[in-house]
């Protein structure tokens, strides 16, 4: 199944340009009745690939685009400020929940 959505951030590391994607999938529902929505962002040591759920579909790409939001703001790369989003250091577009709102950056600090 293809994405549903899809974003490329740059890893700038060494003089060296690597594109980092992240992708959303469609939310599946589980036997159990929930729903889980895989999302995928292309580390280029360890690339993540996983599932999260919510009780309905919104919930479960809600849930999401936060833990994508989490995962980038708590990189390593994000912290040696090797990671960004056109234009660089305005964020990158991914909401998070409030406990994570004080690592945000740029635009994602204005809006998110």
């Amino acid at each position: 199944m293809p994405p549903i959505a899809a974003r490329v951030l740059t890893l700038t590391a060494s003089g060296t340009r690597v594109h980092i994607g992240v992708s959303i999938f469609a939310p599946v529902k589980t036997a159990e009745g929930s729903w889980g929505c895989r999302y995928i962002v292309s580390w280029p040591d360890q690339p993540s690939d996983r599932t999260v759920y919510g009780f309905d579909s919104i919930q479960a790409v809600v849930h999401a685009l936060q833990s994508i939001g989490a995962e980038i703001y708590t990189s390593n790369y994000h912290k040696a400020g090797q990671l960004s989003w056109d234009p660089p250091h305005k964020g990158y577009g991914f909401p998070v929940v409030p406990t994570f709102r004080n690592l945000l950056v740029g635009e994602d600090a204005r809006h998110l």
